[in-house]
């Protein structure tokens, strides 16, 4: 009996209204004391209100199961997207009631004010959708659903508590992966900026012989199959396939800057994920490197169809470390494990020409025997500074500081030109794109 009293009491919440009526209530019982006409009316009003409050409780308790509530989650959550969460609420009461509903989310996203309103008919069912974008792989916890339930007295409130505590990992971007797979798959890339590349010069990898078309390159008419068809027969070349393409991702202390609350890593990490995914649809091979002051993880290029779910798993649980990258081991591990000319991205972050040149022996020895494409950041925020007219003395100052900073990530292209190494300047929301792009383009031209 104790334990039922208990839940009723910590269940029940006073609403607004009823503090209204009590306070009506207290007026009329003051004016008593100066008018004798008022008479018994503030009797008659206090209990007339305990009438309506008996009632209301009736109304809210008569059921231990007149609400019910879910939540609806996805496997797992999607870093840097907008991750769609279901809450499914049915009532049973037999008359209309308002209902409002807080999800305990987890306190990575730090709100509390995940809280949502809606009125409910009898036996009605609703569905209440609501966006997460976490800005950090891990796991997140999920808390308790409660609904606060009125009547259309709404002198109290009932509390129902659903206890669904559950743990979601947050993955990179596979929304983002899946996007751009689609996009391949029906070749739409250019309609989210992926660029055609006109084609110089011609595959070597035959595919197939066709009828030739008006507009076919009369050198690839195939005689011999001419004379055996009667009408001109044409070969028909596609892209090289099976070539390697690995990912190198610096976790290194330069990749902890933050844009738009996710990391440069973070942003490294889901370029990877959407590029090797691309590469493996254009039937290469995906491969992938982490490196900080040691070498991380080395997933040596494969095609099979698993390599996707093998990058991704790797991927999520890469984090940031705070030391410098070590380019000689990385060297020797390019040397070890890639045995055949390969497209490497190296994936880093360089502030000043000084942190080039300190990088810049061992990129040289890398080009020598691969493909380098190296991808850094442009520091948006110096760049809005350099933007920004200056108003005083000091904001002279600031601008022409970051417009060094800024002048110097150009230098930083020129360098890595003048010693045959491709680059990718690019801002943090952009590096997907871009990256892919240059991918397509450097296949197109047959630089791998």
């Amino acid at each position: 009996m104790k334990k039922v009293f208990n839940l009723f009491y910590i269940n029940l919440f006073l609403t607004g209204r009823l503090f209204v009526g009590l306070g009506i209530c207290a007026l009329l019982y003051l004016l008593s004391f100066f008018f004798s006409w008022v008479g018994l009316v503030p009797e008659v009003a206090f209990l007339l209100l305990i009438l309506l409050i008996l009632t209301d409780l009736i109304m809210l308790y008569r059921s231990s199961k007149s609400i019910l509530a879910k939540r609806l989650s996805p496997e797992r959550l999607s870093n840097s997207d907008e991750n769609e969460i279901t809450i499914h609420i049915e009532s049973r009461y037999p008359f209309k009631v308002s209902a409002g509903i807080i999800d305990e989310i987890p306190v990575q996203f730090q709100k509390r004010d995940v809280w949502f309103k809606t009125a409910l008919q009898p036996g009605e069912r609703k569905l209440i959708r609501y966006n997460l974008r976490p800005v950090k792989r891990g796991e997140y916890e999920f808390g308790s659903l409660r609904v606060f339930v009125q009547s259309a007295l709404g002198l109290v409130s009932r509390r129902f508590n659903f206890d669904q505590p559950e743990v979601l990992p947050v993955y990179p971007s596979f929304l983002q992966m899946r996007k751009y797979e689609l996009m391949a798959i029906s070749n739409r890339l250019n309609e989210i900026g992926i660029k055609k590349i006109r084609r110089l010069g011609q595959s070597m990898e035959f595919e197939q012989i066709k009828p030739y078309v008006a507009g076919d390159d009369v050198r690839s008419v195939n005689w011999k199959a001419t004379a055996r068809h009667g009408s001109l027969m044409t070969n028909f070349y596609t892209d090289e396939k099976s070539q390697q393409v690995y990912c190198v991702i610096d976790k290194s202390r330069a990749m902890k800057m933050p844009f738009d609350g996710l990391s440069l890593l973070d942003y490294a990490i889901n370029a990877s994920l959407v590029l090797s995914n691309i590469a493996l649809l254009k039937e290469d091979k995906a491969g992938l490197i982490t490196l900080s002051e040691k070498v991380g993880s080395v997933i040596p290029a494969d095609r099979r169809h698993a390599q996707i779910n093998r990058i991704l798993e790797v991927l999520y649980k890469e984090k940031t470390r705070y030391l410098e990258a070590n380019m000689e081991a990385l060297y020797a591990t390019v040397r070890n494990v890639i045995k055949q000319r390969s497209l490497i991205v190296f994936f880093t972050n360089f502030e000043s020409m000084s942190a080039l040149q300190r990088q810049l022996p061992f990129l040289k020895r890398i080009a020598r025997y691969h493909l380098l494409l190296v991808v850094f950041f442009e520091n948006t925020e110096l760049k809005q500074l350099t933007e920004e007219p200056a108003k005083d003395v000091e904001g002279i100052y600031v601008k022409t500081i970051a417009e060094k900073f800024a002048y110097d990530k150009k230098l930083i292209v020129r360098e890595l030109a003048r010693h045959g190494i491709q680059s990718i300047l690019t801002a943090p929301q952009n590096l997907t794109v871009n990256t892919v792009n240059r991918y397509l383009e450097l296949k197109a031209r047959q630089r791998i």
